[in-house]
């Protein structure tokens, strides 16, 4: 039975060749690098998913209490964490997911090897152009608006050249720090998803926000 609409983004590269496409495209190909340079601020690039040689710094951030707690996981190892990336890196391939690293743009001897954090795309729908960010500050790169530039980065990014439609981050009711995070990027507070994830401590309820493309 044929669709009555068509897909909000075209499939990217890995998909046939000559079929027409008018919209921008969720790449395959190469993968954007995002330059997250803030007023009075060092330059903190973006690279397209950490690499297995971030493993170390990946391990090291997810030993952080907060880091567990709101992401409900930790590793064990620096090879469990060399999986996750190699992940993060297929979720690229199949077009599901979106993921950076966010890394130091200057001499690269902070804790973790340059490594800040994360940001990603996940829960892809490319029918109907829409995607959930996620992100994580390690411990040692927080208070500097990292996280801040490099949500706002991607998501300008995403809503604008990737051609999605609308953009959703969620995180629960306590997360104080995430909130903020999602309002100083433009996520407007949409409202309280009840009891909707199960924490260590209980189920706990869920701020939506949003950005939609302008």
């Amino acid at each position: 039975m044929p669709p009555v609409l068509g897909t909000a983004l075209g499939p990217g590269r890995g998909h046939r060749e000559g079929t027409p496409q008018t919209h921008p495209r969720f790449h395959r190909g190469p993968r954007p690098r995002r330059p997250l340079n803030g007023a009075g601020q060092p330059r903190q690039p973006t690279r397209p998913s950490p690499s297995r040689t971030d493993a170390t710094a990946v391990a090291k951030a997810f030993e952080d209490p907060d880091i567990q707690r709101w992401h409900l996981k930790r590793a064990d190892s620096e090879a469990e964490a060399r999986q996750w990336i190699t992940r993060w890196q297929q979720g690229w391939q199949d077009e599901a997911a979106a993921h950076w690293a966010i890394v130091d743009g200057g001499s690269g001897d902070s804790e973790g090897g340059g490594v800040l954090g994360r940001v990603s795309l996940q829960s892809v729908i490319l029918a109907g152009g829409q995607a959930e960010i996620a992100y994580w500050t390690a411990p040692w790169a927080r208070g500097r608006g990292v996280c801040s530039r490099a949500v706002t980065a991607v998501s300008d990014w995403a809503l604008g050249e990737a051609g999605f439609h609308r953009l959703e981050l969620g995180h629960s009711t306590l997360n104080d720090a995430s909130c903020r995070v999602a309002v100083r990027t433009g996520f407007v507070l949409e409202g309280v998803r009840r009891n909707a994830l199960l924490h260590a401590d209980g189920w706990h309820d869920m701020h939506l926000h949003a950005r939609v493309r302008a």
